[in-house]
């Protein structure tokens, strides 16, 4: 079972698979002040940071320096370095290519550096994306990623990002070559992601920014991510991945039945642990006089609604379209 922690404290707050198992609520047997507050702002729906690894181009020069074109827009938006320079014109990325002495030749011959998958070549770089939702000042949330890649990679990985400012929520670019200066290769797991949220938020709230960075699940969320190109594309309303998606709804809601799809029956099932999690919180929240917040937690419990795949969600979604063009009809005749 799965186990869902706060990474910036020694104690698990949500320890979902020991809390599903009598007699194991002992382990955690008071919340922290930091504790408590994290679980304010859970139920309250704070606002959660996105941080996103996105692929594609990694494994080249070429592809790296395409990318800093595109994050710069061909040279029109400054490219912040981790030495504090401030780059910009067509030329930055290449400066930054030179600068950072990507050889991909050199790392294929080190057998530590590596992909786990040695068909492919080993990234040069990650990139990463840091945002937060439509109404957070942008200068803020470049202060917090700011302040993040000092913590996270300052003197150990070189580094550059760009803010954005062209979509109703402001995002940044961060560039993380692959291969510290000592050599050693950075690996991007869910749980480097699950700390790297936690600082993100940590550094926003510094700036006075509510933040939160909590598991999907935990908040009773069931939508899977998608990935990179299916999310703009989305966006653009040009995914072909997602309009055959929603032709498969359209058949099932035509057959008036719903998909039988392996994930669900998991999904059920951390979903029960997940509630079973959240009431044991409650009763240690009880326990410590803080009643007003275990009600809350009952509350937002009672609020998550059934674990719904996408291909349920999508299926419902045209159910309550069908119906609303159909009390439309009533209406007006």
């Amino acid at each position: 079972m799965k186990t869902f922690r706060l990474e910036r404290f020694e104690v698990p707050l949500l320890d979902i698979g020991s809390y599903a198992r009598g007699g194991s609520q002992q382990r955690l047997a008071r919340l922290t002040p930091a504790q408590v507050e994290r679980i304010r702002r859970t139920v309250t729906r704070t606002p959660e940071v996105m941080v996103k690894v996105t692929g594609g181009g990694a494994g080249s020069s070429g592809g790296v320096k395409a990318h800093f074109s595109y994050i710069s827009r061909r040279g029109e938006l400054e490219i912040e370095t981790d030495d504090g320079e401030h780059l910009k014109g067509q030329g930055a990325g290449l400066c930054l290519l030179n600068d950072w002495d990507l050889d991909l030749e050199q790392d294929r011959k080190r057998p530590d550096l590596f992909a786990t998958n040695r068909r492919q070549a080993p990234k040069l770089v990650h990139k990463l994306i840091f945002s937060m939702p439509a109404g957070t000042p942008p200068d803020k949330v470049l202060s917090a990623v700011r302040g993040f890649a000092r913590e996270e990679f300052g003197l150990k990985y070189r580094y550059a990002m760009v803010l954005h400012t062209d979509e109703p929520h402001p995002h940044v670019h961060v560039v993380v070559k692959a291969v510290s200066e000592e050599g050693v290769r950075l690996n991007i797991r869910k749980a480097t992601l699950r700390g790297w949220r936690q600082e993100f938020a940590h550094q926003l709230r510094g700036q006075g920014i509510a933040a939160n960075a909590t598991e999907r699940a935990v908040r009773g969320e069931t939508r899977t991510r998608k990935t990179d190109g299916i999310y703009r594309a989305a966006r653009r309303c040009a995914s072909t991945h997602m309009e055959a998606r929603a032709d498969e709804a359209t058949a099932y809601l035509a057959q008036r039945r719903l998909p039988v799809e392996p994930g669900k029956a998991r999904m059920i099932e951390t979903r029960r642990n997940v509630e079973q999690g959240w009431r044991a919180v409650a009763r240690l929240l009880e326990d410590q006089s803080e009643r007003p917040l275990a009600e809350k937690v009952s509350s937002f419990v009672e609020a998550m609604g059934l674990p719904l795949t996408e291909m349920e969600a999508m299926v419902e979604r045209l159910l309550e379209r069908t119906k609303a063009r159909e009390r439309g009809m009533v209406l007006t005749r």
